[in-house]
């Protein structure tokens, strides 16, 4: 339901076009759609990262358990909503455009440093959510601001010149013009681009994980 209120609104209301794209609306619904995959699956992942421990107390005061690892059972969550989505996508794609190319396989790549960078936040978010109890409602604004902020609803192309440099912040902007490339135009797998992400993905993730160590040692004394 929302994915048909955002086509309209963007491809109707604003007229908003994708390079090379045609005036089909549903055209236009798959090309937002793989986006909003995508960004839901980052959103999802960090929305939930503030309950990752004051939702699982027992974890921490009654039995010895390794809390690093519930940003991967999160993360395991929002991949399979991921997977189901991505399935309705592809049949959609399958009755427009046909068999689409083996470049697709290439997917499975692109989201692996957006899955460091997610569980990189979830460290850090989790662990911070612990000491300041309103820190989840910071992240829910944090999303939503992203989500207008990426290139969902319109191609990085409409964003002036000048705003353009904010895009390098944007932690899930690269994925989803990469994954667009690969799923909808049929463009090349960006080799040099993947191993920068994939460099600072991986750092990043570890530099939360390192955090969530050091920072974990008071939580059962502050829940």
């Amino acid at each position: 339901m929302m994915l048909c209120i955002y086509t309209f609104v963007f491809s109707v209301i604003f007229k908003a076009r994708w390079p090379g794209g045609s005036e089909s609306r549903t055209e236009f619904a798959l090309v937002l759609f793989s986006g909003l995959i995508i960004f839901n699956l980052f959103a999802e992942c960090i929305n939930s990262s503030p309950h990752l421990i004051s939702g699982n107390i027992n974890y921490v005061k009654k039995i010895k358990f390794p809390l690093e690892i519930l940003p991967f059972v999160s993360l395991g969550a929002s991949l399979f909503h991921f997977a189901v989505s991505f399935i309705i996508w592809l049949v959609f794609y399958l009755l427009m455009f046909g068999i689409p190319s083996i470049k697709i396989l290439f997917l499975i790549l692109i989201l692996i440093p957006l899955l460091f960078t997610i569980l990189g936040f979830s460290w850090i978010i989790s662990s911070l959510s612990v000491y300041f109890k309103d820190f989840n409602q910071l992240v829910s604004i944090f999303t939503t601001v992203l989500m207008f902020l990426s290139p969902i609803f319109y191609p990085i192309e409409a964003v002036p010149e000048k705003f353009r440099l904010i895009m390098l912040f944007n932690p899930v902007a690269g994925t989803i013009e990469q994954a667009r490339q690969i799923l909808i135009w049929n463009g090349n797998f960006e080799v040099f681009s993947w191993l920068m992400s994939f460099t600072l993905s991986f750092l990043f993730s570890i530099l939360g994980f390192i955090w969530f160590k050091k920072i974990k040692r008071g939580f059962a004394d502050v829940i």
